[in-house]
This record gives C-alpha cells, sequence and structure tokens, in this order.
C-alpha cells in the first residue's frame, strides 16, 4: 500500500490488509454472505438503502412525487448499513445481485418487480407516475443525456476522488491530483451547460438534477468529502446557483434525511414510513 515503486504481479491476489475504510468488506466475489430476510413496510414501493449520494437521488424523487400528490407514491424505506455488510444478505442480493444501494421492490405489480441502479429507479418512477421525465423530444433526450452523464461521471467522483481525498488511509499525490483534474472539469462541464439553463436539462427540473445534485450539489455546498476549498467550488458559480436552489426544495430538504443512520437526532430519519417521521426534524 505504501511502497511507490509497487510493480504488479502477473496474477493478482487480494491483500487482506488494504487499509482503508470500507477494507473489510470488499471481497473479488459476488453473491450472498448470509441469510437474511429483508423487511417489510405496508406500502407498494419498498425502498431498502443509505443516505449516501446514490441513495439520496431516488428518496428526492419520491418526496417529489408526494410533494406533488402523486399519493401512490407513498413508501417504506429502510436503511441497510454498508459497513455491517447488510448488502450482503440473501434478501438484498435478491433485490440487487450486485449488492449496491439503493434498490427497490414495487409489490403492485404482478409478479413483484425489482429495481436496481439509481438510474434505472428514477427512469421507472418517473414512468411509473408520469413525472419529472418530460414526455416529447428533443426534452426528454436531453434529460436522459445528463441522467446517464451522471451515471458515468460520477465514478471519477466518488470511488476516485472521494475515496483518495477523504478515505484512503495514506495520502498519495498523483491519484489525488489526477482525480481532482477530472472532477474540475466535470464541474465546469455542468456550470457551463448552467450558464444557459435554469435546470441541467432546461428550464424544467426533472430526474436529471435529482441524480447530479446529490454528488455535485453537495461537493460544492461542502457536505460531500468537504472538499468544496479545495476543488475551489464558489468559482462554479452556475453550478452554486443550482445547487442551492435544489437544496431549498421542501421535498429536497426530506429526501437527504431518509435512511441518513449518522449526526443528530433531529437530522436523521433511519426508517421513512410516513410523512409524520419528519415531525421534529431540522428541514
Amino acid at each position: 500500500m505504501s511502497d511507490p515503486t509497487y510493480t504488479p504481479p502477473k496474477v493478482w491476489e487480494p491483500d487482506n490488509d488494504n487499509g482503508g475504510q470500507f477494507a473489510s468488506i470488499n471481497r473479488p466475489t459476488a453473491g450472498a454472505r448470509f441469510e437474511r430476510d429483508l423487511p417489510k413496510g405496508e406500502h407498494a414501493l419498498q425502498l431498502h438503502s443509505l443516505a449516501t449520494p446514490n441513495g439520496v437521488k431516488v428518496t428526492v424523487m419520491l418526496e417529489e412525487l408526494l410533494q406533488a400528490g402523486i399519493s401512490q407514491a407513498e413508501y417504506d424505506a429502510f436503511p441497510i448499513s454498508i459497513g455491517d455488510s447488510d448488502q450482503f444478505s440473501s434478501g438484498f442480493v435478491e433485490i440487487n445481485p450486485n449488492s449496491k444501494i439503493p434498490a427497490l421492490i414495487d409489490t403492485s405489480t404482478t409478479p413483484v418487480t425489482r429495481i436496481f441502479e439509481s438510474g434505472s429507479i428514477l427512469v421507472y418512477l418517473a414512468e411509473k407516475f408520469d413525472a419529472f421525465l418530460p414526455k416529447t423530444q428533443p426534452q426528454r433526450t436531453e434529460t436522459l443525456n445528463w441522467l446517464f452523464w451522471q451515471m458515468g461521471s460520477a465514478p471519477f467522483l466518488g470511488g476516485g476522488f472521494g475515496h483518495f481525498y477523504k478515505y484512503a488511509p495514506e495520502k498519495y499525490q498523483y491519484p489525488i491530483d489526477r482525480y481532482t483534474m477530472e472532477v474540475k472539469r466535470q464541474l465546469d462541464v455542468l456550470d457551463k451547460q448552467l450558464a444557459n439553463n435554469t435546470y441541467v436539462a432546461g428550464d424544467e427540473y426533472t430526474i436529471a438534477d435529482m441524480a447530479i445534485w446529490p454528488w455535485y450539489g453537495q461537493v460544492v455546498l461542502n457536505t460531500v468529502y468537504e472538499a468544496a476549498e479545495f476543488l475551489q467550488a464558489e468559482s462554479y458559480t452556475n453550478v452554486m446557483r443550482w445547487a442551492k436552489q435544489i437544496a431549498e426544495r421542501p421535498a429536497v430538504k426530506r429526501g437527504v434525511l431518509v435512511n441518513k443512520t449518522w449526526g443528530e437526532d433531529n437530522e436523521k430519519v433511519p426508517e421513512r414510513h410516513s410523512a409524520a417521521d419528519f415531525d421534529g426534524k431540522v428541514l
């Protein structure tokens, strides 16, 4: 880990002492590691997630649907503790064989529909409830362009920059410089797009904003990785304007609390079953 002269062997073998906050759960194999059923609630939509940026995408979407008066979008949300390996339970793997949050079950269909990958969940909910995804061209494709931009770009921000800047047990300039360069390029892409658009895909708030804000909006607002100063976030004036605008939406204020298991009690809603779960919370 600490040897800068490391030469890859001909055949890779896992290092069981590779350090890092999540090292104990990382393995090069997939599948369930233990038997455990998932909890169940009373609503048709059952979300199993955590309030990381990928999880926040979906809770914001669900809260926005409810804010729009779509009562059929009521849902139960249960936390998945990544550090405790909940994502490797047999119940969770059944709905997401990739063992990543978020994962959603829709019990209103026959058979029950499982939906995993945050982008897929956003599209599913948008189409199911006919909301936040334009039906006509070119607006529909432009929204999907930016949705998939986020899906392809955010791993460089999260697994790349976020890991080496925030979570890696040792700090190395090369990976931090490499991923910082890419993240700043992405922020510049987004800043240029927002220079002439109220929202990411145009004048309409869509699932593209809901996908991008939890990553890039929270990064510039310094609520993810605490790297806003390092990235010179204030210089991306259009991103900053958009990020603050989205952060003030009531549904977003609720969505960021759902499945949050850390922090003060009035700033988290580990499980969510109804609007009453937000009573007494900081919104």
